[in-house]
């Protein structure tokens, strides 16, 4: 899983005129919906951010195969089409499993060129136990509170008192919804959706999907193929690896993330102080990690809650400068707020984050089978930490209920698919959450598919984050449909954004669409 992408010096930049262009039926503009299709009634919902969202309700059977059974609801949220030519619902998600996608709808529809958004309805949409769909899931509220056992478990005790919180966890989930849980998984997800959009009054839907939402996205188009006109995946799952398999291949990839973070601190000496050797850095990272596993910071950052507020940095680098300004007091000044406010800001977990990983959980858990024998997972993990230690038992605790869930587990779907119109890919060579490896997968599955590339970017989810290059490909694919074809195994290559500089007014980080989108992507996959 840690190989990148050498070959991709080979792949053709494209050019215009290089491209291939959607079945006439595809790019075809849509009948306008009905103003209340199926019963859907829209609301104003605006905020200061996204002013024009619209929210409705949809109810939905708990079980698909059982219609007249027992039904919960689905929270939507619209933006909707204001161009004469419209194109139909575009279905929106942030990923996780767990991410809320009601905002995200404003989101895209504020980052997409005025005159593409226009043409779409943007759909987003709470997955079934989230946010404000009914019912909610929240397992075990607290359950990341300060200060949790250190995740490696270098003594009996310590890995007795992680395996208990998560035997805990499962359990807790398995009281509060045991007739909610058989059904929280991504194909009833997947079914979830294709009756929004029979509630919508379309023949066919737009998807565009971040993160989870791209294995979301592949499992709609391969069971329903005939009711998918547009397809966009940006970092993609692979799916052959769901669940356990990726979640160790993520440990290689986030562990070379944080030590571009180490490499990236040692080029600014001048600001932090901290040298300008990577792996120096890196061992008095490590060393503050020991030290505040004997001494929580302010009483909340202790081992764990640290991992927890350096992870993020692996998704996305403009959190770099406040990380490494909270690493560089602590050392160097022995100063411990810098390093309590970065954890509250990006390690914290609130409610809606309890929410989040209660589905998270029940959807990984549930999708595929995970090992029952503690063994196997003390074997992998040991083994993963000995070469990639920064997030390997973090990432084990994170999805270890699986290994005492209590509901059985679905077999993984095979998304290979030759029904589809041209779907368009986007995948950085660097990333952490989903490595390269897994856009290489699906673009191999997914017949006629098209992959653009970041290279040498390290950030997770990037169109709409500023890189023109890459937002060119997406503005073009929902404007006709068209797709970039190369020779290679990227079809086009646009190179990734410059790192960030330390800080020089804490704005100039946390306002960006990137920092935006960060805050608006699910829980880690």
């Amino acid at each position: 899983m840690r190989k990148r992408a050498a070959v991709l010096c080979g792949a053709a930049v494209v050019v215009a005129g290089t491209f291939t262009a959607v079945p006439a039926d595809a790019s075809a503009p849509q009948s306008a919906p009905p103003a209340s299709a199926a019963g859907l009634t829209w609301k104003k919902c605006g905020t200061a951010d996204y002013p024009t969202l619209q929210c409705a309700s949809l109810k939905v059977p708990l079980d698909h195969a059982n219609p007249r059974g027992r039904q919960i609801t689905l929270a939507l949220s619209r933006v909707p089409h204001t161009a004469k030519k419209y194109q139909g619902p575009l279905l929106v998600n942030p990923g996780g499993p767990g991410g809320s996608g009601l905002t995200f709808a404003g989101f895209i529809a504020s980052g997409l060129p005025k005159a593409v958004a226009a043409q779409y309805d943007v759909i987003g949409f709470d997955p079934r136990g989230v946010g404000a769909s009914k019912p909610a899931l929240n397992c075990k509220p607290g359950y990341f509170n300060p200060v949790r056992p250190d995740s490696v478990p270098s003594t009996p005790a310590i890995e007795k008192a992680n395996l208990e919180r998560a035997k805990s966890f499962a359990a807790a989930c398995g009281r509060k919804y045991a007739s909610v849980l058989p059904y929280i998984d991504t194909i009833s997800a997947v079914q979830d959706m294709d009756s929004i959009r029979r509630a919508l009054g379309a023949k066919r839907i737009n998807y565009f999907g971040y993160s989870y939402g791209t294995y979301l996205g592949t499992v709609y188009a391969k069971l329903f193929p005939h009711q998918v006109r547009r397809l966009v995946l940006d970092s993609i799952v692979d799916p052959t690896g769901v669940w356990y398999d990726d979640n160790l291949g993520q440990d290689y990839a986030f562990n070379d993330r944080h030590r571009a973070l180490m490499a990236w601190i040692a080029k600014y000496d001048a600001t932090y102080k901290l040298g300008t050797d990577p792996e120096k850095i890196e061992a008095k990272w490590y060393a503050m990690r020991a030290a505040l596993a004997k001494k929580p910071a302010g009483g909340k950052v202790g081992a764990s809650e640290l991992e927890d507020t350096y992870i993020p940095g692996g998704y996305y680098n403009g959190y770099w400068p406040y990380l490494a300004e909270a690493f560089a007091a602590y050392v160097n000044s022995k100063n411990a707020d810098p390093l309590v406010e970065a954890y509250e800001n990006f390690g914290a977990v609130d409610a809606s984050g309890d929410n989040g990983y209660s589905i998270y959980a029940s959807v990984q858990c549930r999708d595929a089978s995970w090992p029952r024998d503690w063994r196997q997972w003390q074997k992998d993990n040991w083994a993963v930490y000995e070469k990639a230690p920064f997030m390997a038992w973090s990432n084990a605790w994170y999805n270890a209920p699986c290994a005492f869930w209590p509901t059985g587990s679905l077999k993984p779907v095979n998304i290979a698919n030759g029904k589809l119109p041209p779907t368009l890919l986007f995948q950085a060579t660097n990333d952490a959450a989903t490595p390269y490896e897994g856009g290489v997968t699906v673009h191999r599955l997914l017949a006629g598919s098209s992959l653009v590339v970041e290279e040498g970017g390290g950030n997770h989810g990037i169109t709409l984050s500023g890189n023109t290059c890459l937002d060119k490909y997406l503005a073009a694919y929902l404007t006709d449909g068209k797709v970039p074809r190369g020779g290679g195994e990227a079809d086009a290559v646009c190179k990734a954004l410059p790192d960030p500089k330390p800080l020089t007014a804490k704005a100039a980080s946390t306002s960006s669409r990137g920092a935006a989108l960060h805050r608006l992507l699910g829980a880690r996959s």
